[in-house]
């Protein structure tokens, strides 16, 4: 599931390609009619749907969906590689514990509603920290609170600016998801 330009997606569909990954991305949603995550899907001849508030005003209606739409395809583990809404608790009991999470910080710093994207970074540059990271969980409940499977730390330079900090973080975001999504493939 991915919100927009679905770059740790297509670092994750390139790893299958390669063999790097023994995976299949079976279907990408995406809560963003216009992103370029469901433009990278069906460039790779994977099923890409537009699930969001447009197509489903009741989110409970949105979540069974997704669900299902899921269960359909066979899906084994969930991804939000940049997926920007809170999942639904029909798709959190179907796949308990196989929802994983990037977030753009060293959890539990800089985490929680309304901390994403280039509000980390704010952050953390606002803050004087000397590092940041990228941290990938278990998606539980709440927003980044589930267990924590692997962290990979980014220094933040003095002369960082978020844009600066953004694309390191991100370029260990992709590496992360394959280091960590090979764990569970060899599973």
């Amino acid at each position: 599931m991915a919100s927009h330009g679905g770059t740790n997606l297509q670092a994750i569909m390139d790893a299958c390609a390669q063999g790097v990954l023994n995976a299949e991305v079976k279907l990408v949603i995406s809560n963003n009619s216009g992103s370029r995550a469901l433009s990278r899907a069906r460039a790779g001849n994977i099923p890409a749907l537009h699930l969001s508030s447009i197509t489903h005003p009741r989110f409970e209606d949105l979540d069974l969906e997704t669900k299902n739409m899921f269960l359909l395809r066979g899906v084994n583990y969930v991804v939000l590689a940049g997926y920007m809404k809170k999942v639904g608790p029909a798709l959190l009991q179907a796949f308990s514990g196989r929802i994983l999470n990037s977030h753009p910080s060293l959890l539990p710093k800089y985490g929680g509603r309304g901390m994403y994207g280039d509000k980390v970074h704010e952050a953390v540059i606002r803050n004087g920290e000397s590092e940041t990271g990228v941290t990938i969980h278990v998606v539980d409940g709440e927003y980044d609170s589930g267990r924590i499977i692997l962290q990979d730390r980014v220094p933040v330079l003095q002369t960082d600016t978020i844009d600066d900090l953004r694309q390191r973080v991100q370029k260990v975001e992709r590496a992360l998801w394959i280091n960590v999504l090979r764990g569970f493939c060899d599973e």
